[in-house]
């Protein structure tokens, strides 16, 4: 079955909004509906939408004007596997100590190593991506410098990679926790798939907005590979959740960003130890 899609920006938060809830109520209805900012400073939001049926182009054209977007770019995907896409195009990746991998891999597995199996099925938070990868390297490079984790939590952990590793290392001290429960629910299957259940409690909630992540406070080390918004809202909760001496590992966070997030997180008494990039993206390790 085919899939269409149709993209357009504005820089209007609240008419992109307005867009998107439009946009449901066209005929044929889309399939999913969405509005992302775009990571670059620029102030733009892109609004995707999602189609089974191709899109009422004139409708699309009609709603964009009305809220000042640029005109829907609209196109038609090709009927694809995309599981077998991403095994074809994800290979492992090493990560200091950390080897992550799918199934059709395993015979790829060294036997030095610490290995973490991903499913292509799940490939938001595979390690293919450098934010993720910088985030192994640092939490690889705190363990070698004598560092040993007693109470740790993955926040915004995705399909739990980064709760996974720390677990590896330290089992039984780690708490993971994601917004969505979707990511939850991965992060679950991937913990069973790893044979590290029992080994991490994972939690749905915002930030730290859960009973048990304020019972188990102060962490020795917090992990959170987000975005940089939320790393700087959450730079408050940061700090009073953090150890002293601890440890903050953060990603998610564009090259050009790093500094401002250096910044906020200084204000909050943490001293800067690291900063990794990969790729676009930075990699930062402060300690309280």
């Amino acid at each position: 079955m085919p899939t269409f899609t149709a993209l357009t920006t504005l820089t209007d938060k609240v008419k992109a909004q307005a867009l998107v809830d439009a946009i449901e109520t066209l005929q044929p209805e889309p399939t999913g509906v969405g509005v992302f900012e775009v990571e670059d400073g620029s102030g733009t939001f892109e609004v995707g939408s999602y189609f089974v049926e191709k899109p009422d182009e004139i409708g699309l054209a009609l709603l964009a004007a009305a809220q000042g977007a640029k005109p829907f770019a609209v196109s038609e995907l090709p009927e694809t596997d995309w599981v077998a896409a991403v095994k074809r195009e994800l290979s492992p990746i090493a990560a200091g100590r950390f080897f992550l991998y799918g199934s059709h891999d395993a015979e790829k597995v060294p036997g030095d190593c610490v290995p973490l199996l991903i499913e292509a099925a799940m490939a938001f938070g595979t390690g293919h991506h450098g934010t993720t990868q910088g985030c192994l390297t640092a939490l690889d490079k705190l363990a070698n410098s004598g560092f040993a984790g007693r109470n740790v939590v993955d926040i915004g952990c995705g399909t739990a990679v980064l709760a996974m590793a720390a677990a590896k290392i330290w089992p039984d001290v780690v708490l993971a926790s994601d917004i969505d429960e979707v990511a939850t629910d991965t992060a679950l299957a991937n913990i069973k798939s790893n044979d590290l259940e029992g080994q991490i409690e994972v939690l749905t909630c915002a930030g730290f907005e859960h009973e048990r992540l304020r019972d188990k406070a102060p962490f020795d080390l917090i992990m959170a590979n987000i975005l940089k918004g939320p790393l700087i809202i959450l730079a408050p909760e940061m700090a009073a959740s953090c150890a002293g001496n601890g440890f903050v590992i953060l990603s998610g966070i564009l090259n050009e960003q790093a500094d401002a997030v250096v910044k906020t997180y200084t204000e909050q008494g943490f001293i800067q130890k690291d900063h990794l990039i990969v790729g676009d993206w930075s990699t930062v390790c402060f300690q309280k």
